[in-house]
């Protein structure tokens, strides 16, 4: 089934911007029943029987319970089967017995309402009679809006839904598929509903057209039809049917059933019935006699019928409605006539009384003479909806609801709009109530007769006049009816200009109609004629057509009498009523502000309507004669002014040249006052400039004579809205509007814009392209300050602050425009503004520098660079604006010429130059840079003129001054600047106008040393190296980071070197953000750098601020510390400390002495104490480097044959740095040599260094000195780099010798560009002694590497160190470093070997030595500790380097090694102590006798402490100033043998007391490093056997201090501990021992322990246990954590931290 609505209008589907409609597709399912009738229906009963009681109580009905009456419309849960939605689509529904019968229900049959097309029978029937009935199952709606807004069909499911039968808890769901409009729709009891159980869901296929659609539902339905917009005379009522709900009508028995209640539904004229005249729906035919569906009492029918019925029978027509109980026969019968007291029935709710159908109201007249007849009794209550005044009296009774609507073009249902259509039925004095009354009128009952009331109304008026107060009437009865007219609900315009051109016929309304207007004007200012006359105003334009047309009737009527004379009178009074309207437009009086500004609004509208009557001319007088009446208005009336000025100027009527010229003449005047200058911009001033351009807008084209007085408004009203500020705004007004308020639209998003720019530029453009020209004539002064204001509003367009600068139609025409307008006024400044050089001083300088700027700027415009556009946008700008360099150069070389002066001969034969200096010289350098910018154009004959301009320019300032740096700063600036903002060029990398001035120049070279010449030749020179350096920086074809960041250095430095600061510091700060970017925080710390070095440490000096970067104006201390503070953060980033450190220390010193700032002072001092805590604790800080040169004829000249030092990562391998340096370089080569054959190509050889080590260097005169600690200050700023090339250590080591090549870089690291050419190679021998120190360094460290690998865990790594281990502690060995002792010198005095004083590198070397033996020996303990693996913690180690027990005894399980390795370990272990003897004795000395009464801690460093060292206790002292630095308690003296306690050769069980001699040597050790600061602890102590150790006294009395025997260094009291207590202090004390090595350096953090003996002592294990109890405390203060390979942390006491 398909089915088509029509006639929907955009408001019906929500399409209009202020409609709030909803469109719904609404579906009604019917079902059909075969009702069976069970006992006969008695209709007995009277007005007060049983059916109803009087308190209102509903009794029951014969047909059964009401349970029973719904489960035959929807069913109850038991019968839930019967009705399922699973049952097959062709089953029949079972029957439901009801009452003890059987009901049968079908879905085969159709609703059939065909066969009540007979006249209905009374005639009594069988109860065994039975019926087919239509029933309601469900309704179902389906919203529209979205889909009337697609194209393409779509598919929808539409839920049908019933009255649920009370609050069930499994009732379904509302929000799938529902509707709120389906409740106006369906009645509900219980006010639930669910999906219908016998129609669930329908699918249905939607396609929206452009054809106008039907409305199909409303949010609030009612029951109505459209009419088409031609208002056809059809005529039709709309009824629908609803039972009260207090169906229980007293008449009718009680016993009625009213489970199947019917309406049969037919329309009778004079008793007969109306045949064909309903219309149940709109495709189907015409029926007699309808019958409505079946519901229970208490429903609603809810249908709607059209009936359509002879216009002549309508009066005496009447509807008839019959009720039944299907299948029996009616039981009640009511009546609605359709003429009710001489009008059409009205519209809305009718409640109709039921009356009992019997013989007596069976007909619509009883028999001849009888009362009988349902026309005989009243139709409705007597309350007309509200019937509660009859049951008052008759207790309640039976109604009949019925909702009407008529629709039709020839019935009224007012009373007054029929008494006016016969007015001529009227008694007298009737007319003017009804006239007065008809105000009160529903428009639609007017619009429907709108023909007939015009009638009316003209016929009155013709009947009555000459009588002012009928006509006075009228009129304002007129007005009324055009306002309805005018309704935006209606808009039936076009039909009153159908009537007054067709049907008016009243050719005598004239006179009146102008007399009633002219009366009404007269009196403006009375408020009851002012709503009138407002009223009036915006239907004048109808009355004026009424006029007209009256008066062509009136002449032809004249005519026809013979009557040929125009009558005077009816001009004169035509032109009275404009008269009196411009008395009313200048009337201030604030009640007229409404009808002077509906008159404003509606004026030009009248004007058209006046050419029947007058002609064009005075039509026009008319219209400007109004506008001049106009000319005092304010507010918003002004733009009502400007806008009727519009509208004027659309009017066909003025058309014609001469009216345009009239209307042009005088629209200047009339907007004068509205724009221009003003103190204020308000917004209205802006929407009233607006209106001004659309005015201009319509009249351009014909713009003469006054385009003088528009120019200057266009120019002031531009500045002032330029100067005023911009707004966001997210509408866009559109441009040139016409009408008032402006229409907008919604943009994406927020922009900053203003339409009035947009508009004035516009104008402005267009003017200046008229044929007719500006045509400027004014005085001198006032002419100046109009060109400059002008040149500066184009140069403001050019700029593209009118408008954006993608619109590129319109910013290429303004172009155009422009030029237009330069060579207008270069005419005006050469004519008037250009003095004789007498009279110089009335140059005006400025007025000829913005026509310079203006022009510069239109021929350098980007927009106009041809060369550089896609094909496509290429010609689009040809077209429009063709070549306008070409002209524009033409013109500078004109006006330039023109303002200089005329040269001698010999000027002319030097320079070559007619025309120069003058007043050329007032601009220079002002417009050097645009020149220059001109000169790199890649339009040849602009480049021409521009190069032509500078050499003038050049020739003036050498003139003047002899110097062309003025020249040469700016430039530079121009090119800065250009290169900034603009993109390469081929003119550009060409640089083509560098030989063209170096031609111009030529005739110089003729005279010899001509200083012009070679200062030009410089300048050139100069600009030729900066562009290369500018190209270099700005081109994308760097190849490499490296070379970019060269190029920007370069730049930098030539920039430094010319003294462009603010350049210059514009690309230091971009290379250190280039720098940031790519991860490289230190060399962004350094380019930083380059900026703060411009400022001293000033706190008085301002320096100025700057943009780019952005800096205030402050000091140029507080410049510089800002500059550092960023400068800190990219050190610390990038983990740069020395650079960090030097930068804290500057700032440390400013704060101290210069500012004297302690806060900051010890903020800085804080962070840099940070800093070293952080060396101390790192990994690895030495970065790796790496030696890259560059061979081959495929390098660029800066690369070719060059050697580089490279900056890595201090984990970075050589292989990764060799593909990192591929990837810059794809086509070169690696080659291992530096010899190549091939010149050709691309070769790189690249090789690591390292650092150069100064061997002279402090820090190889202090042992135990962590070697990442030694790594920073060997290799902080590092500028010289080797490589070993020769090694030879064989033979005695005397001879043994070392070759370096020593590779010196241009400047120290870290750099820059992380990168140092190599400047110098030299190469070195090493002696013997510097030898022998490299390599015992080299040694030691290597082999620590071992050792911290097989620590952990790498046991294939123990067989090498122990290896190891053997050579260095084989005394036989030849490669035992040990054999480097014979190169330190002694001498022997008797039996004892003494030593002399030492070099410090013979120093060096013996600390080098005693380094390289405590690494043996931590080697070796390291075996000796149990373990079940190789890998031991650093804690572990240092606990069994300090251990007594010999290895692999029974008492120490050892590591699980091969039997061949353990004894290897036994070997070293005995080898150990012979080999290192020396290096042993060197840490054994006396100590003095102490008092030991305890010293506080804060007294160990005291400087008097220190005055009273005794120097014998010094036994470093006189060879080099240093004390043994190394933990002595792992060595002996060999000079006292028997007191030696090895851990090789003494059984732990034995110990021995040791020697009081050898206990004060031992307090020697207390001044280690020279700070006082040292580690005394004696063998006894470390070597103690356990079981002594846990058999000591816990006992408060034996606690010992470590100040007992006079140590310098004690460190607190002794305390209590357990046998972990050695352990526990070998461990810590293991913390001082330095473990570095190649890879990953470690120092480990040292806590001095040291032992406390004495010969007064008797308790020597008490001492030992009070000492290490003691070392445990402190460590327990101190929070340095012991990460062995993770960190090194340089203490230099524990004293230091109490």
């Amino acid at each position: 089934m398909r089915t088509l609505f029509t006639d929907l209008a955009s408001a019906d589907i929500g399409d209009l911007p202020a409609a709030d409609t909803e469109l719904y597709l609404v579906v009604k399912v019917r079902s059909t029943q075969q009702v069976v009738a069970g006992k006969p229906n008695s209709r007995g009963g009277s007005r007060d029987g049983s059916a109803t009681t009087r308190n209102g109580e509903k009794p029951h009905s014969s047909g059964g319970n009401k349970a029973g009456r719904r489960s035959l419309m929807w069913g109850q849960k038991s019968q839930r089967s019967t009705f399922s939605r699973n049952a097959p689509i062709s089953s029949k529904l079972n029957s439901l017995a009801e009452q003890g019968e059987s009901r049968d229900e079908s879905f085969d049959l159709p609703p059939n309402t065909g066969d009540s097309r007979g006249p209905a029978t009374n005639e009594p029937k069988s109860s065994s009679i039975s019926r087919i009935v239509a029933r309601t199952v469900g309704i179902g709606a389906l919203k529209l809006n979205d889909v009337m807004k697609q194209d393409e069909e779509v598919e929808q499911v539409l839920s049908v839904w019933s009255p649920s039968l009370g609050y069930k808890e499994d009732r379904q769901d509302q929000e799938d598929g529902w509707e709120e409009v389906i409740r106006d729709l369906m009645h509900s009891k219980s006010d639930n509903y669910e999906r219908s159980r016998k129609a669930e869901r329908l699918q249905v296929h939607l396609k929206a057209s452009k054809v106008p659609m039907l409305m199909l539902s409303s949010k609030r339905p009612q029951p109505c039809y459209l009419v088409s917009r031609e208002l056809a005379r059809w005529d039709f009522l709309a009824l629908q049917q609803k039972p009260d709900p207090t169906f229980t009508a007293t008449p009718m028995a009680s016993n009625i059933n009213g489970s199947n209640l019917q309406i049969t539904f037919e329309v009778h004229r004079a008793g007969e019935r109306v045949e064909g005249c309903i219309f149940p729906s709109s495709n189907a035919e015409g029926e007699s006699a309808w019958e409505s569906t079946a519901a229970e009492r208490g429903d609603a029918w809810n249908q709607t019928l059209r009936l359509s019925i002879p216009p002549n029978d309508v009066p005496l027509c009447h509807l008839v409605m019959k009720i039944s109980d299907v299948p029996n026969q009616p039981f009640a019968i009511c009546y609605l006539p359709l003429w009710d007291q001489q009008a059409f029935m009205r519209d809305g709710h009718h409640s109709l009384l039921l009356y009992r159908f019997d013989e007596s109201t069976s007909s619509p007249k009883g028999a001849a003479g009888g009362k009988g007849g349902y026309l005989n009794l009243p139709w409705n209550a007597r309350g007309k909806d509200d019937v509660s005044k009859d049951e008052a009296v008759t207790g309640p009774i039976a109604t009949l609801r019925v909702q009407t609507y008529l629709c039709s073009t020839r019935f009224s249902q007012d009373k007054v709009l029929l008494g006016l259509l016969r007015w001529k039925e009227q008694p007298p004095g009737e007319v003017q109530e009804l006239l007065k009354r008809l105000v009160f009128v529903p428009e639609i009952e007017v619009v429907k007769l709108l023909n007939d009331v015009f009638d009316a109304i003209f016929g009155i008026l013709v009947e009555n006049s000459g009588n002012d107060d009928y006509e006075d009437l009228i009129f304002s009865a007129l007005v009324t009816v055009l306002g309805i007219v005018h309704d935006r609900r209606f808009n039936l315009g076009p039909l009153v200009d159908q009537y007054a051109e067709n049907k008016f016929n009243y050719p005598f309304a004239t006179p009146c109609l102008v007399r009633s207007f002219t009366r009404l004007l007269a009196k403006p200012s009375d408020p009851e004629t002012s709503r009138k006359l407002r009223a009036t105003f915006k239907v004048v334009r109808h009355i004026l057509k009424f006029i007209t047309h009256a008066r062509g009737q009136q002449k032809a009527k004249e005519a026809g009498i013979g009557i040929t004379s125009t009558s005077p009178g009816f001009t004169r009074h035509l032109r009275s009523i404009f008269k009196a309207l411009d008395g009313l437009m200048r009337n201030t009086a604030p009640i007229l502000v409404g009808s002077q500004t509906l008159a404003v609004q509606h004026f030009h509208t009248w004007l058209p309507e006046l050419t029947g009557l007058l002609d064009t001319e005075e039509i026009l007088h008319i219209a400007i004669d109004f506008m001049d009446s106009c000319a005092l208005v304010k507010g918003k009336l002004v733009l009502y002014k400007l806008v009727l000025i519009i509208n004027y100027s659309k009017l066909e009527l003025f058309s014609q040249s001469e009216q345009r010229a009239a209307l042009s003449a005088n629209t200047a005047r009339w907007i004068a006052p509205h724009w221009g200058k003003t103190s204020e911009v308000s917004e209205q001033w802006r929407e009233q400039v607006r209106l001004c351009c659309s005015i201009l807008s319509t009249q351009v084209e014909g713009l003469g004579p006054e385009i003088p007085d528009y120019i200057p408004k266009i120019i002031d009203s531009y500045l002032v809205l330029q100067a005023a500020p911009k707004t966001e705004k997210n509408r866009l007004s559109l441009l040139f509007p016409n009408t008032y308020p402006f229409p907008s639209k919604p943009i994406s998003g927020t922009a900053r814009f203003d339409e009035a720019l947009v508009e004035l530029s516009a104008i402005l453009s267009a003017i200046s392209t008229l044929p007719a020209c500006m045509q400027l004539e004014m005085a001198e002064d006032d002419m100046a300050s109009l060109l400059e204001d002008t040149l500066h509003v184009h140069l403001s367009i050019l700029q593209c602050e009118a408008f954006p600068a993608d619109w590129l139609s319109v910013h290429i025409y303004h172009h155009r425009s422009t030029m237009k307008t330069l060579e207008y006024l270069a005419s005006i400044l050469l004519e008037s503004f250009l003095p004789d050089p007498d009279d110089a001083e009335s140059y005006n300088t400025e007025l000829w520098r913005v026509f310079f700027t203006t022009l510069l700027k239109l021929v350098g415009s980007d927009a106009l660079a041809l060369e550089t556009f896609p094909e496509q946008k290429r010609r689009a700008v040809w077209k429009i604006a063709g070549d306008i360099r070409e002209n524009g150069a033409e013109l500078l070389r004109q006006t330039w010429e023109a303002i200089g002066w005329e040269t001698s001969s010999d000027e002319r034969q030097k320079y070559n130059l007619a025309r120069m200096g003058g007043y050329q010289v007032q601009y220079v350098p002002g417009l050097v840079g645009p020149i220059v910018e001109l000169c790199l154009s890649v339009h040849e004959g602009l480049r021409k003129v521009a190069v032509e301009v500078l050499q003038t320019m050049i020739v003036s300032e050498w003139t003047l001054s002899e110097d062309l740096s003025v020249i040469q700063t700016e430039m530079i600036d121009c090119l800065d600047q250009l290169f900034k903002s603009k993109p390469l060029t081929e003119s550009i990398l060409q640089k083509l106008f560098i030989n063209e001035l170096l031609d111009l120049f030529e005739p110089l070279t003729m005279t010899s040393d001509d200083q012009l010449y070679h200062s030009v030749k410089e300048l050139i020179a100069t600009i030729d190296e900066f562009l290369d350096l500018l190209v270099a920086v700005h081109s994308t074809d760097v190849t490499g980071e490296a070379s970019h960041m060269i190029h920007r250095l370069r730049l930098m430095e030539f920039l430094r070197d010319m003294q462009k600061e603010e350049i210059f510091i514009r690309y230091v700060h971009q290379l250190a953000q280039l720098q940031a970017d790519a991860r490289n925080p230190t060399e962004a710390g350094l380019a930083l750098r380059l900026h703060a070095d411009l400022y001293e440490w000033d706190p008085t000096k301002i320096v100025p601020p700057l943009a780019d970067p952005q800096f205030p104006a402050q000091s140029q201390f507080d410049r510089k510390e800002r500059i550092y503070f960023d400068i800190i953060k990219h050190f610390e980033d990038g983990e740069a400390w020395s650079c960090a450190l030097d930068t804290y220390q500057e700032l440390q010193t400013q704060y101290q002495e210069n500012v004297y700032d302690f806060a900051k002072l010890a903020r800085t001092q804080r962070a840099i104490a940070t800093i070293y805590e952080t060396i101390a604790k790192a990994d690895k800080l030495v970065p790796k480097y790496f030696r890259v040169t560059y061979r081959g004829m495929g390098f660029p000249p800066s690369l070719r044959d060059k050697e580089f030092v490279f900056e890595g990562s201090p984990t970075e391998r050589t292989s990764a740095f060799t593909d990192r340096v591929q990837e810059q370089h794809p086509s070169a080569q690696i080659v291992t040599s530096g010899d190549v054959d091939d010149v050709e190509g691309q070769f790189l050889q690249i090789s690591t260094l390292s650092p150069h080590r100064d061997l002279d260097h402090h820090v190889f005169q202090r042992a135990r000195v962590p070697q990442v600690v030694r790594d920073y200050l060997l290799s902080a700023h590092p500028q010289h780099f080797s490589i070993t090339s020769k090694r030879n250590t064989l033979g005695p080591v005397t001879e043994h010798s070392a070759e370096k090549i020593v590779y010196t870089a241009a400047e120290p690291f870290p750099t820059i560009l992380r990168r140092s050419e190599i400047v110098a190679v030299n190469r070195i021998k090493l002696n013997p002694l510097q030898t022998a120190l490299e390599r015992v360094i080299r040694k030691t460290q290597e082999m620590c590497v071992v050792e911290k690998r097989v620590a952990e865990g790498e046991e294939d790594m123990a067989p090498l160190l122990i290896d190891a281990l053997n050579i260095s502690v084989n005394p036989n060995s030849d490669t035992s470093v040990a054999q480097y002792r014979e190169l330190l010198p002694t001498s022997i005095d008797g039996e004892e070997v003494e030593e002399m004083e030492l070099q410090p590198l013979e120093s060096a070397l013996k600390i080098a030595l005693i380094d390289h033996a405590i690494m043996i020996k931590r080697c070796i303990a390291m075996f000796s500790k149990p373990s079940s693996k190789a890998q031991v913690s650093r804690e572990s180690r240092e606990e069994v380097s300090q251990s007594t027990s010999a290895p692999f005894t029974s008492s120490s399980p050892s590591h699980k090694l091969h039997p061949s390795l353990r004894t290897s370990i036994l070997k070293s272990y005995t080898d150990f102590e012979a080999t290192f003897a020396p290096e042993l004795a060197s840490f054994t000395f006396p100590q003095a006798q102490r008092d030991p009464t305890p010293v506080p801690s804060w007294a160990i460093a005291s400087p008097v402490l220190s005055e009273r060292r005794d120097s014998r206790l010094l036994p470093n002292s006189a060879t080099n100033g240093t004390l043994a630095t190394q933990d002595t308690s792992i060595l002996d003296s060999p000079r006292n043998a028997r007191n030696r306690l090895s851990f090789l050769k003494r059984d732990p069980s034995k110990t021995e007391p040791r020697p009081q001699a050898e206990i004060a040597q031992a307090k020697g050790l207390a001044l280690v490093n020279g700070n006082g600061n040292g580690n005394p602890r004696g063998l006894t102590a470390a070597l103690t056997d356990t079981s002594i150790s846990s058999n000591r006294s816990r006992s408060k009395e034996n606690r010992r201090s470590f100040f007992n025997g006079g140590s310098l260094n004690g460190v607190g009291r002794g305390r209590d501990q357990d046998d972990k207590s050695i352990g526990q202090a070998f461990d810590e004390e293991g913390e001082w021992v330095t473990q570095s090595d190649l890879t990953t350096t470690s120092g480990a953090v040292s806590v001095p322990s040291r032992r406390s003996s004495s010969s007064q002592r008797p308790d020597v294990t008490s001492s030992v246990g009070s000492k290490v109890g003691s070392v445990r405390k402190r460590l327990s203060m101190l929070k340095l954590g012991k990460k062995s390979s993770k960190a090194s942390v340089l203490v230099g006491s524990v004293a230091e931290e109490d």
